[in-house]
């Protein structure tokens, strides 16, 4: 074979090969492009295992010193009541009064026989949910100890919270995964292709709510991974 020959065929050789690579690289490059996205939803209800219960009682007078006596007296009494009906001392705790001096309240309009009114908070704080849950319906007892305890501060509201979400985490993560894996398989299905391999996976942030405004106790638990995967004839 001439040198000239020789060398077309080397040639030829090369742009056949160079041809497949490029034919190679351009599947790869559509096979890349075959990607669906799916997203998977994991949803579940759980009961709260954590409440905090704040007790509020007010006090007025024109003595500190007096209102000082009656405040550690009544104090001992809700704690007594508590402890009573099941509550830990270490699950009580009390907030250092907030004493206002109705004297000192520039643009206050409505003159008051007292000069101090005093707000009190005790917090309970426990996983005893269902007890503490019986205790406020409960709590008109104090009544019969002369304690009227208060409502409707904006800052002091019964709340209750889930803890254990890493316990359930990967039940409800495999469950959004499975879903998504469901709805891929289905777009595969009607586009006439077959489901590939995960291309990428996002877990999504979990989110915890209550299930509505009447049952705060139960929590509605949901979660939503997106994942991308591969489409091949």
């Amino acid at each position: 074979m001439s040198r000239w020959n020789t060398g077309a065929f080397l040639i030829t050789i090369g742009l056949i090969a160079l041809g497949n690579q490029i034919k190679k690289g351009i599947d790869n490059f559509v096979e890349k492009d075959r990607i669906v996205t799916v997203k998977g939803l994991a949803e579940m209800e759980v009961p709260a295992n954590k409440v905090t219960w704040p007790l509020i009682y007010k006090e007025v007078g024109n003595d500190l010193t007096t209102l000082y006596n009656k405040i550690n007296a009544t104090n001992t009494t809700i704690v007594n009541f508590l402890k009573g009906k099941g509550i830990t001392e270490n699950e009580i705790s009390i907030n250092a009064p907030e004493i206002i001096d109705m004297q000192a309240e520039r643009y206050n309009n409505n003159p008051t026989p007292y000069r101090y009114n005093i707000t009190t908070v005790i917090i309970v704080t426990s996983d005893k949910v269902d007890l503490v849950r019986s205790l406020i319906s409960e709590q008109s007892e104090l009544l019969k100890q002369g304690i009227a305890i208060t409502g409707g501060d904006y800052r002091y509201n019964v709340e209750y919270d889930y803890t254990s979400l890493n316990d359930i985490k990967p039940q409800m993560i495999e469950e959004a995964t499975k879903n998504a894996r469901e709805a891929a398989l289905k777009f595969a299905k009607d586009s006439d292709s077959e489901l590939g391999k995960i291309r990428r996976a996002y877990q999504g942030q979990f989110s915890i709510s209550n299930r509505d405004a009447n049952t705060p106790y139960i929590k509605h638990i949901r979660v939503v991974t997106t994942i991308d995967y591969s489409l091949e004839d």
